[in-house]
């Protein structure tokens, strides 16, 4: 049985996806930005980490997870100098988890004032 999770982002309908995607054991969470009602929250690249990070856990405790059920987190970052803030974000998150992970610089991410985006995997135990 498919379950999707909203977020209610302007984009959702406009793109053509969902927050998060839950089939089974598995749920899926869409490419997350720093943004609640409609701005970028944060103005550093820790701070932007640890929004991204909240919202994912919310995505995944709506899909019936929870965030150590994370197996996989992709990083897409617009400046990869960063990396030690960001990474200090996602340690306090997921330290005794350990997922997978990916950090990737990109050019940019969909509004300028964004400088990070988050993908997670997790897969719910019975």
């Amino acid at each position: 049985m498919r379950k999707n999770i909203s977020s209610g982002a302007p984009w959702e309908n406009q793109i053509g996806y969902c927050r998060a995607v839950r089939v089974g054991n598995t749920i899926e969470v869409s490419g997350t930005a720093p943004v609640r009602d409609g701005k970028t929250v944060g103005d550093n690249a820790y701070e932007q980490t640890k929004a991204c990070l909240e919202i994912i856990k919310e995505a995944i405790e709506n899909a019936g997870g929870k965030i150590e059920d994370v197996v996989r987190t992709r990083m897409f970052v617009t400046d990869i100098s960063q990396w030690v803030a960001i990474g200090k974000a996602h340690g306090e998150v997921f330290t005794q988890i350990k997922p997978a992970t990916t950090m990737v610089e990109v050019k940019a991410l969909i509004e300028a004032d964004m400088l990070i985006e988050i993908e997670a995997t997790a897969l719910v135990s019975s």
